[in-house]
């Protein structure tokens, strides 16, 4: 029997993939449940795994290449007498079509249905469930170097240890018989990387260069947000307490993200409309105050990380969090729930000096604050005379379908209010 491998959904909002790297060569031997690809989505890369066993007949889609959901990628034979058929199986066919419209020849061997074939979509990381996730190379090498996967950070995939991490621990050098990893051979003394680090792509003049799957994506989610009934309210908020709380707990690792994070958090706490989101003629209240904060990632496109039940945690907790989701969304190593849940958004360009902009609502959010830079301005003190004050603007971007200006502008007043009178709550 030949079964065929599909490009999975890894998203609700993914209409195609690209292969990052294929982690088995044609005529490998794949296992049940282990990884065969590498497919970025329009979020993050992702590990497929097979639901079969047998052999890696043919590879439909190379590295480097994209398809659409439901397209064939590979077919994995489940005998080695069935790879030449399955080899020619796919010379036969064009390009790779969706499972959904192409028939099967009466000559070829019976094709499972594709929902009994399509891999798993939950990225891998070096556990899991409490499993420990591992190559069965890496595995079979623990076992016989006698080492303790359990003390093994994975170099492969999200994660993922391989055999070359055995090794490393075990003081061996020299890689593994196995075959490749990747279709064209690496040089001599190099080992194969699963997946290749994100490199923005240079700009070169006079040249069109297309875009990534990510900053696909968000053309998609922009498009979609202008159907959105939408309006913006501004409010200047003076930041001198916060600047000095800042100062001195910026060393403790608080960074001011996370400071703003948690001030919307604790304001929405008394504004759930804000926190809230139109849902099929309904407004959704949802259980938890996730914030969402805008990143913008080094090889183009944006992402949303969401620091989650943000009102709960303490600044320092926070704090680790945001630099721990940062650094793993660079890294394309977030899994789904630590970037499609939150509630309310935050865009902050603040850091560049930028000192006011508005920012596009995202799709299925009631709100998203854009903060500008907090600069010094002379003001009137309420004793009738002029002084220096640090004051920065923020304008929120809301559904008025959720949302109307009156509970927009009570919402920044009250935000005002703990960031000006009250920022120490922020520690407790």
């Amino acid at each position: 029997m030949i079964n065929e491998v599909f490009m999975p959904a890894l998203s609700s909002t993914m209409t195609e993939g690209k292969i990052v790297s294929w982690t088995k060569s044609p005529g490998d031997r794949v296992e049940k449940g282990e990884t065969v690809v590498v497919v970025e989505s329009d979020k993050a890369d992702m590990d497929v795994e097979s639901f079969y066993e047998g052999y890696l007949a043919t590879i439909v889609v190379p590295s480097g290449e994209t398809a659409p959901v439901g397209a064939a990628i590979a077919l994995i034979a489940e005998t080695e007498a069935e790879i030449e058929t399955a080899q020619q199986q796919t010379s036969a066919q064009s390009k790779p079509t969706s499972a959904a419209t192409r028939s099967t020849p009466t000559a070829q061997p019976q094709t499972v249905p594709a929902a009994a074939l399509v891999s798993t979509t939950t990225p891998i990381s070096s556990t899991r469930n409490g499993r420990i996730v591992a190559s069965p190379r890496a595995r079979k090498l623990a076992k016989e170097l006698k080492v303790d996967l359990n003390t093994l950070r994975g170099s492969g995939p999200h994660g993922r240890i391989v055999a070359e991490d055995v090794e490393a621990v075990a003081g061996k050098t020299k890689a593994p018989a196995s075959p490749s990893l990747i279709p064209t051979p690496a040089p001599a003394g190099t080992p194969p990387k699963l997946t290749p680090t994100p490199v923005a792509t240079p700009a070169v003049a006079g040249q069109q260069v297309p875009l990534t799957t990510l900053q696909n994506a968000v053309v998609r989610n922009m498009v979609a947000s202008l159907e959105v009934p939408s309006y913006r309210v501004g409010y200047t908020i003076t930041t001198d307490n916060l600047d000095k709380l800042y100062k001195q707990i910026k060393s403790k690792g608080v960074t001011m993200t996370a400071l703003l994070a948690k001030a919307a958090a604790v304001v929405l706490q008394k504004h759930p409309l804000i926190n809230a989101s139109y849902v099929n003629q309904s407004i959704r209240y949802p259980a938890a105050i996730n914030i969402a904060v805008a990143v913008a990632m080094d090889d183009g496109g944006l992402l949303t990380p969401v620091l989650q039940n943000a009102d709960q945690s303490d600044i320092y907790t926070l704090s680790r969090t945001w630099k721990d989701l940062v650094d793993r969304a660079r890294a394309k190593k977030l899994q789904p729930d630590e970037y499609s849940t939150g509630t309310f958004t935050i865009s902050n360009l603040g850091m560049f000096g930028v000192d006011r902009f508005d920012a596009i609502l995202p799709p299925g959010m009631g709100a998203i604050l854009a903060v500008g830079a907090s600069i010094p301005k002379v003001v009137a003190t309420d004793d009738g005379l002029f002084g220096v004050k640090r004051q920065m603007q923020v304008n929120m971007t809301c559904d008025h379908r959720v949302i109307y200006g009156a509970h927009a502008a009570a919402f920044l007043k009250d935000l005002a209010a703990v960031i000006e009178t009250d920022p120490q709550s922020l520690t407790l």
